[in-house]
């Protein structure tokens, strides 16, 4: 019976496990034996490798983040340590690895497929900041703009209500996509991200203009790659004259329960890896969606170009 694991790496996000839930259910409607890798590339140098079965994943599909945890690994750079990952998985027989990740878990694992022949993985893009080159979609990203809609749609009752300004910074590293996005559905007057700069002189004459003609309060979504947080609230405070408040949503936009739309799209990238690997050659490849549509690419075109935000949603920002 062919054998078949699945891991998480890198940072988690909703979505996680009810692609793990997936995994499971479907390999072994395919005959398969499936095995959890748990605590990322760590666990697999410690051999923390399992054998799953239906009860491991039974009432995990609302849950976020990962049951099987996850890691960021410095000792996976070093070949004495890929090594022992490799001898583990050989001892169980594993040849087939769904990687649950980023951009940076796919290089590792493409340089760990090409040193040991025998194995291969299929990476499905899940990370909220919605960063990754040849994917319009990342695992993980619809729960957490709604998480961070939810949360900007409170602040706009109490900026209503106290007359004040809110800067809220949205998380997204060096991607601003979770920012515009929100920026757009809430409705905030002020969008801040690395890919689109803002005149500030003349957005204070027209938010000037229109506190004249009766606005009472501000909404300012800033995203954590434009590095601009303090200097927004200095001027919404000195150049705009409103008092102003700043919310850092942190790492609550990670979690909670995955939505619908996540769930699906975690059932759809999971079975489409797994088809994949039992049919395609390839020693290493990522399940994308572009243009509505399920793809798979090498993990060079992933990382040969930087995920750019598309132009029309960049022209609807104000």
């Amino acid at each position: 019976m062919s054998k078949i694991a699945i891991m998480s790496s890198g940072g988690d996000c909703a979505g996680m496990n009810p692609a793990i839930k997936k995994f499971v259910d479907y390999s072994i409607s395919l005959n398969l034996e499936p095995y959890l890798i748990y605590e990322g590339l760590e666990g697999l140098i410690d051999d923390k490798i399992q054998k799953a079965t239906y009860s491991d994943v039974s009432g995990i599909v609302h849950r976020g983040g990962t049951i099987i945890q996850t890691s960021r690994s410095k000792r996976f750079f070093e070949k004495e340590y890929r090594q022992i990952a490799y001898n583990n998985l050989k001892q169980k027989g594993i040849d087939k690895i769904v990687v649950l990740g980023g951009d940076g878990s796919f290089r590792a694992f493409n340089v760990f497929c090409a040193e040991f022949g025998d194995i291969k993985f299929c990476g499905v893009p899940s990370t909220i900041d919605n960063d990754i080159f040849g994917t319009d979609y990342c695992l993980g990203v619809d729960t957490a703009l709604n998480i961070i809609s939810n949360a900007t749609d409170s602040l706009r009752d109490t900026a209503s209500s106290s007359k004040r300004a809110f800067v809220v910074e949205i998380m997204g590293r060096d991607c601003g996509y979770l920012a515009l996005i929100t920026s757009l559905i809430s409705g905030a007057e002020v969008c801040i991200i690395p890919e689109k700069p803002i005149d500030l002189e003349a957005k204070k004459q027209k938010l000037l203009s229109e506190m004249q003609n009766g606005r009472k309060y501000i909404i300012a979504i800033v995203s954590e790659g434009a590095k601009q947080t303090t200097q927004i609230v200095n001027w919404l405070k000195n150049d705009i004259g409103i008092e102003t408040r700043v919310t850092i949503l942190g790492h609550i936009q990670r979690g909670g329960t995955p939505s619908v739309f996540d769930r699906l799209m975690a059932f759809e990238f999971t079975k489409y890896a797994i088809n994949h690997l039992l049919n395609v050659q390839e020693q290493a490849s990522v399940v994308v969606y572009k243009e509505s549509k399920f793809d798979f690419v090498s993990v060079e075109y992933v990382n040969s170009q930087k995920y750019k935000i598309k132009q029309d949603l960049l022209d609807l920002v104000e």
